[in-house]
């Protein structure tokens, strides 16, 4: 149990950093482009609890992490947060600033990510244990944006990926693509579950784990 609590403790500040910049980004973006609707809305904040959602956020991935604890594994921590709300038709051109405005989110987690890595660069060059809390933090926060970057990037809507991929594909086939977004979370679900996201994702992350590691 202690060793569950010291988890949590260390991953809390880097998910809260990685969701709150994540959706506020977002928000901020569609803004310049002409929809303030988030802005309206007070979601580009950077205080956290207009960002959680209790399930989401809070529920599943405390539940995955115990589960995989007592299972004795790492696992796939799963989560999201409250979708900052966009109204794509007051953007200045949609179907343009739509890819923008996706971006903006797994641009922050990157930005994130390269941060920590500085701190924990910081942490080793002022010869603090790297082990210690901070440095755990640091890796946490490093491992957290890296896995919620590449996630949020699957071409499947309703993720950015999804967003991103509508944006760029020709308006022909772009429509019949964006009917897929009902089923986006069941077919999220189901590739979660058959362990196929983690196969498909895995190689991607390790090459983003090597990408921040040459900072070190």
């Amino acid at each position: 149990m202690d060793s569950i609590i010291q988890t949590i403790t260390v991953i809390a500040i880097p998910v809260l950093f990685a969701i709150t910049l994540h959706e506020a980004a977002h928000g901020y973006v569609a803004r310049y482009f002409g929809d303030p609707t988030a802005y309206l809305a007070g979601r580009i904040s950077l205080n956290p609890i207009r960002h959680i959602d209790p399930i989401g956020t809070i529920a599943v991935p405390v539940f995955l992490l115990l589960s995989a604890k007592l299972m004795g594994g790492a696992g796939f921590i799963f989560g999201w947060a409250k979708p900052v709300p966009v109204n794509w038709s007051r953007l200045r051109r949609p179907k343009q600033d739509i890819l923008w405005v996706a971006l903006a989110g797994p641009a922050a987690n990157f930005l994130m990510a390269l941060g920590w890595t500085f701190l924990l660069k910081g942490i080793v060059v002022f010869g603090l244990p790297a082990s210690g809390f901070w440095g755990q933090m640091a890796v946490a926060g490093i491992q957290i944006n890296i896995i919620l970057m590449v996630f949020n990037l699957l071409p499947l809507p309703p993720l950015d990926g999804g967003r991103i991929t509508y944006s760029l594909l020709p308006p022909k086939w772009a429509a019949p693509y964006a009917r897929i977004e009902p089923y986006g979370m069941l077919i999220l679900l189901l590739l979660l579950f058959s362990g196929v996201l983690w196969r498909v994702l895995q190689p991607i992350i390790w090459f983003f784990y090597e990408f921040f590691g040459f900072f070190l």
